[in-house]
């Protein structure tokens, strides 16, 4: 029991967390004035699992879990699964767009001043959103910060600088998430910009990523990658046993999420084409067919 209520830490991320739940809930009370009720029931609705999202984050990063990844690579890879997948997922759920928009201080159209001001700095911040927004780009990234932050280079360097580790391999693994999960998750007013066939792919080629890096990680090497897990003080389980571990865990826990957000798309598909045979044509690229990796409006 010890192991659970033990070693819970402060972290800036509980600052953001609640500044993040006071705005989102004036935003809600601003749209309450001004938006259909039917608008509103609906984001609050969705706000539930927005806030569960922040809980979850807590836990990933204050609990003992944040403890315990110090001493365990497996516990480290769980807090990564959580960031990545369960975190973003449960965030694009959730929709906290319109709210947090709706609780802004400034509005650009209160004033030609205020107007200029403000897209001065909402100019430059919204290029770079929609280019991220960008569905190779969001899928890309995804990847890349999956396998760059699991090299034991930069894995052992946020290891031992806390600063890295909070303000890069973390807000690097919420944001690449959140890209992601955009792409197959409805979450208003974003609209996912790819096509069934083309979110199939996509997530088989991600899962692919994760099976060649738990596959590397766990029995196509012959020793521990990370050398702040050799020689831990107390630890009896040894390093490179550790590592199999939490390979095991990216496999089993990636198809967690992976695997129904396939099936959901493979229904989508099966709408669409009538026929099991059809959709296996598209996403194969087979007939006609055409992949349509197109941006957002």
């Amino acid at each position: 029991m010890n192991y659970l209520t033990e070693h819970w830490s402060f972290d800036p991320f509980l600052v953001i967390a609640i500044v993040l739940a006071i705005w989102h809930e004036i935003g809600l009370a601003c749209l309450a004035r001004r938006s259909a009720p039917d608008l509103v029931k609906q984001l609050r609705r969705r706000s539930v699992l927005f806030y569960a999202g922040l809980v979850v984050l807590l836990i990933a990063v204050q609990s003992p879990i944040e403890y315990w990844a110090y001493d365990y690579f497996f516990v480290h890879m769980i807090q990564h699964l959580l960031l990545m997948f369960a975190v973003p997922t449960l965030v694009v759920a959730g929709a906290p767009w319109q709210p947090l928009r709706a609780a802004l201080p400034v509005r650009t159209s209160e004033t030609g001043a205020g107007e200029v001001v403000a897209n001065r700095w909402f100019r430059p911040l919204q290029a770079a959103g929609q280019f991220m927004l960008r569905p190779w780009v969001s899928l890309t990234l995804f990847s890349v910060v999956m396998v760059v932050w699991h090299l034991p280079g930069p894995f052992d360097l946020a290891d031992r600088n806390q600063t890295v580790q909070v303000w890069l391999m973390f807000l690097s693994f919420l944001i690449a998430g959140v890209l992601f999960w955009l792409q197959f998750i409805p979450s208003p007013p974003f609209r996912i910009g790819i096509t069934p066939v083309s979110q199939a792919i996509a997530l088989l080629a991600t899962n692919v990523v994760m099976w060649v890096l738990a596959m590397a990680m766990g029995f196509l090497t012959s020793g521990s990658w990370y050398s702040v897990y050799n020689h831990i003080p107390g630890i009896t389980l040894p390093a490179f046993a550790d590592q199999q571990i939490g390979a095991g865990i990216l496999w089993i826990c990636g198809d967690f999420w992976a695997v129904p957000t396939m099936v959901f798309v493979i229904k989508k598909l099966l709408a669409e084409d009538g026929s099991v045979s059809a959709a296996v044509d598209r996403i194969l690229g087979r007939g006609s067919a055409r992949f349509n990796w197109a941006n957002r409006g």
